[in-house]
């Protein structure tokens, strides 16, 4: 997906392409800027900005164990400014500006870190239930 509109909001660059490695189950992003980030599937779903996620005011986030195996099924254009993921495992609501990716991917370790102690803090795994 190359996303045609050169939006730019808040300092940050205009998101140029848009690619999803399903083998991967990896999710690319490049900018304007020359910057690129990649994305896990599992990451993009457990950092979903739907409000089932990030709770609603976001202060309730929640923490989505299991995911480690969750792919990504559609990824759909809205507007000239974000995109709806479909997951394998039916989550599709949040819609994922170009400024989330860019935000988060520069906090991705971050956060990363900080999910793995929440789940490992409550003695949860990344594997699906067998």
């Amino acid at each position: 997906m190359n996303p045609q509109s050169p939006y730019q909001r808040a300092g940050r660059p205009a998101c140029t392409e848009l690619r999803y490695k399903s083998a991967e189950k990896r999710l690319e992003i490049a900018y304007a800027d020359g910057k690129a980030f990649g994305f896990t599937a599992e990451f993009l779903r457990i950092e979903s900005p739907s409000a089932e996620v990030q709770g609603h005011g976001g202060t309730d986030k929640t923490l989505v164990p299991g995911r480690r195996e969750v792919g990504i099924t559609a990824i759909d254009p809205v507007g000239s400014y974000a995109v709806r993921l479909t997951f394998d495992d039916l989550h599709d609501t949040g819609l994922y500006s170009w400024e989330w990716f860019y935000d988060r991917g520069h906090d991705q370790d971050q956060l990363w870190a900080e999910y793995l102690a929440r789940m490992q803090a409550r003695g949860l795994s990344r594997d699906p239930r067998a």
